[in-house]
């Protein structure tokens, strides 16, 4: 497979600016691999797709408020401090994107929240990249969720406002550390998730924490020669059993968005089923690719040359994976973070 291969053209009136309301009353492509045929619904009739005894994997991982707006000492010139990762919680020292770049140097101070909260640069890492040291000690995601603003996505043309705090976060969001949110779980809603409980359906929380590296630029025609950010995952005993149990019962295992997904293909025993294991996994899954837990799969549409579309496509087939874009832009879903859903079976 090749960059190009994963080319579309997207209408800007498809990019969706905002959730659908309620969540699962977003649309839903079902795609079906056996006979390759489309079915156009909503998502909460996802219900219906689901036995007793099938396994449902999400992501708990929960965004932070990771852009912080400062202002540089001395010239008093606005700053926006996009937070990536925690690399030192003693010292509150985090990696660091930083806009305007060029005005941020080694030794500079931007102060945050009318100078209570300050950060001092002491390394350049890339071009926009910069290492930071906080002079807050104490819990310091509790400060950034009073000053700092949701990370939308570039392509949502609009600031955040303060609903999307909620709206972008699912509701099995837990574990705080991702820049972005699983967006394929933003559709369920709690009563939606007490219809598949009541029938039986095992839902199985397990972790990634999404770092922009998920949406990083491919930039080599050839894919084996793209190479993954790491992020941290961990799959806890509890998702094991209900996932394992599914699949010794010859049940259904649904994953839940492509970050769920290369968690837990980056956990599997050499039988086939899932085991506990944490770390970090800069798995990148193209095709072809055997998938090992997943036999379904929700996902939302995707961007243009993604590593999540080439992820769906693995899943899909290629072209079966393209067909399903086309239709959805005939039919006009909702594309992207906030856009509608796609059921894979």
């Amino acid at each position: 497979m090749k960059l190009s291969d994963y080319k579309y053209p997207i209408p800007r009136n498809l990019i969706a600016k905002h959730p659908a309301n309620p969540r699962d009353h977003a649309r839903l492509l079902v795609v079906n691999r056996a006979d390759e045929t489309f079915e156009d619904l909503h998502f909460y009739d996802i219900v219906d797709f689901f036995e007793k005894g099938d396994a449902i994997v999400v992501n708990d991982t929960k965004v932070f408020q990771a852009r912080l707006i400062g202002k540089k000492e001395k010239t008093n010139a606005k700053i926006e401090v996009f937070l990536l990762r925690q690399l030192n919680a003693e010292e509150n020292i985090w990696d660091v994107i930083v806009d305007p770049a060029r005005k941020v140097r080694i030794g500079n101070k931007i102060y945050f929240d009318n100078g209570n909260l300050w950060c001092e640069v002491i390394d350049n890492t890339t071009s926009r990249g910069r290492t930071v040291r906080f002079n807050y000690s104490g819990d310091f995601f509790k400060v950034i969720d009073k000053i700092g603003l949701t990370p939308l996505p570039q392509y949502i043309k609009r600031e955040p406002t303060p609903k999307d705090k909620d709206a972008y976060q699912t509701i099995f969001a837990e574990k705080v550390g991702a820049v972005a949110a699983p967006t394929a779980g933003l559709h369920f809603t709690r009563p939606l998730l007490k219809k598949l409980e009541r029938k039986g359906v095992g839902i199985a929380p397990v972790l990634l924490h999404i770092g922009l590296g998920t949406f990083r630029s491919v930039e080599v025609e050839d894919l084996t020669k793209h190479k993954m950010d790491s992020e941290y995952f961990s799959v806890p005993e509890s998702a094991v059993k209900v996932v394992n149990k599914a699949i010794d019962g010859r049940k259904k295992v649904c994953v839940v968005g492509t970050s769920a997904t290369r968690a837990v293909e980056s956990a599997v025993t050499t039988d086939g089923h899932l085991k506990v294991l944490s770390g970090w996994t800069d798995k990148f899954i193209f095709p072809p690719y055997d998938f090992k837990i997943a036999d379904r799969l929700i996902t939302n549409f995707h961007m243009p040359e993604s590593t999540l579309l080439m992820l769906v496509s693995a899943f899909a087939g290629h072209e079966l994976a393209m067909r399903a874009y086309k239709h959805a832009i005939k039919k006009g879903y909702r594309f992207f973070s906030y856009g509608d859903a796609m059921l894979i079976l």
